[in-house]
């Protein structure tokens, strides 16, 4: 029987043990931190073997396979340990892929991409089609592929994920974007970041897709179209006069051309609003069309499908004033959409552990559109010497509900109050739905 090791005990992990019990692996679960509770339960239900606290070296290496949680970077002592022994180590992502014969839609990108693939998985559902939700978002990938059989899977990859993948091959991959983040884990290389999204087509075939923004600076920088072996499409909200891109808006309108079934959809009957989230819908759109997705199913989800949760996420209105959950803009890009989407003026909640930002970008839209500056986080030094300059009222917090309150009191009717932080959660919050959750709740008291 082959050893299989798994390293981090989150959805991820707990999910690809499943798998590998059910395909007859001899399991060892290993997590540095404690466990879930339900997740323990689960593990010794199925009589897998696990520690906690710990990770015992001499009991993995002896595996014939590894798979590590995404959140482990390749700087860890037992990862760098577990190379130099020749070990063979990937992610829960391509340990699923081998045991699944679905057709797969993959969507990464630095912005946009959860917005994008919860869009194109609705359509799907809509649609009648027998489809899976995982990767990035709900269940993991080799926890459904453990427990129930679907046609298709729309998966939401980050670039942990497709680092540690070797064949892994999407039917249709989408590329949203690539814009700087998560630097930390890439030595500050964008270069090496971008090229780690790009993994998303390596082992792609003539017979695949690949669907990309033909306007989107960063993707255009690290790759050329004539080198890639699947078919390209681009989008992009402009039309070109002598080529593409394959999807556009045109004169109030979204088209759709060069693909099995043109379409066009007037903007004002898309219920996801904003040049961003334009698109957000032609990348889904375009993959919903290679996969003859009825046009009449995909107009009505596209006339009903709103924002997510903790994305320009509309909370609540108190006394004129308008309060915004965009807990999961962790990066400066998501933060430059949500300003450029917003009317009203705006008190602007910002902070967490910084990924290498540079805020340079953004200078000119908060001195037009920022009243007030709440910082917070536990280190609020770099975010208040970059604004500091522009003159516009800061005060550091370390406390949501102060943070709020403090808000509140800096607008007025008419104004727009915007948790959208730029920055990673896990400073004061779990993660970015605890910290949406937690600014929704302090709002609730007021």
């Amino acid at each position: 029987m082959k050893q299989i090791s798994i390293l981090g005990a989150g959805e991820s992990g707990t999910g690809a043990a499943l798998l590998a019990k059910k395909k007859k692996w001899k399991v060892f679960l290993s997590d540095r931190g404690k466990i879930n509770p339900t997740r323990k339960k689960e593990l010794k239900k199925l009589k897998i073997d696990w520690e906690e606290g710990q990770h015992s070296y001499e009991k993995i290496v002896q595996s014939d396979l590894i798979v590590k949680s995404p959140g482990i970077p390749e700087t860890a002592p037992l990862i760098k340990k577990l190379r130099q022994a020749g070990k063979t180590i990937v992610s829960e992502i391509e340990f699923a892929f081998q045991y699944s014969d679905a057709r797969i839609i993959a969507i990464t990108g630095s912005n946009g991409k959860t917005t994008t693939t919860s869009l194109i998985y609705q359509i799907f559902k809509d649609a009648g089609f027998n489809v899976g939700l995982a990767g990035n978002i709900g269940q993991s990938y080799a926890r459904q592929v453990a427990e129930s059989k679907k046609d298709l899977y729309i998966l939401e990859l980050s670039s942990f994920q497709l680092d540690d993948i070797k064949r892994f091959r999407p039917d249709i991959a989408i590329l949203t974007n690539i814009t700087p983040d998560h630097l930390d884990r890439y030595d500050y290389s964008f270069e090496k970041y971008a090229f780690s999204k790009l993994r998303i087509i390596e082992n792609q075939s003539p017979q695949d897709q690949f669907i990309y923004c033909s306007e989107d600076e960063g993707t255009n920088k690290h790759f050329k179209v004539g080198k890639l072996s699947p078919q390209c499409h681009s989008f992009g909200l402009k039309k070109q006069k002598d080529f593409g891109p394959d999807a556009f808006v045109d004169n109030g309108e979204i088209h759709f051309t060069n693909i099995k079934n043109n379409f066009t959809i007037k903007i004002d009957d898309v219920k996801l609003k904003g040049p961003h989230n334009q698109l957000n819908v032609m990348a889904a759109v375009q993959a919903a069309l290679y996969m003859n997705v009825p046009l009449d199913s995909l107009r009505k989800t596209l006339k009903r499908f709103s924002s997510l949760e903790h994305r320009m996420e509309e909370v609540k209105t108190i006394k004129g004033v308008h309060f915004i959950n965009d807990s999961k803009a962790t990066n400066v890009v998501s933060v430059k959409y949500a300003l450029e989407t917003i009317s009203d003026k705006i008190v602007w909640m910002v902070g967490g552990v910084d990924k290498g930002n540079d805020y340079s970008e953004i200078f000119q839209l908060v001195k037009e559109k920022v009243l007030a500056i709440a910082a917070l986080g536990k280190d609020n030094v770099k975010i208040i010497e970059s604004f500091r300059k522009l003159k516009i009222p800061i005060k550091e917090f370390q406390d949501i509900d102060l943070a709020v309150k403090w808000s509140n009191k800096q607008a007025s009717k008419g104004c727009t109050i915007l948790l959208s932080p730029a920055c990673a959660s896990f400073d004061l919050f779990k993660n970015y739905e605890d910290r949406g959750l937690q600014f929704k709740g302090a709002i609730e008291k007021l």
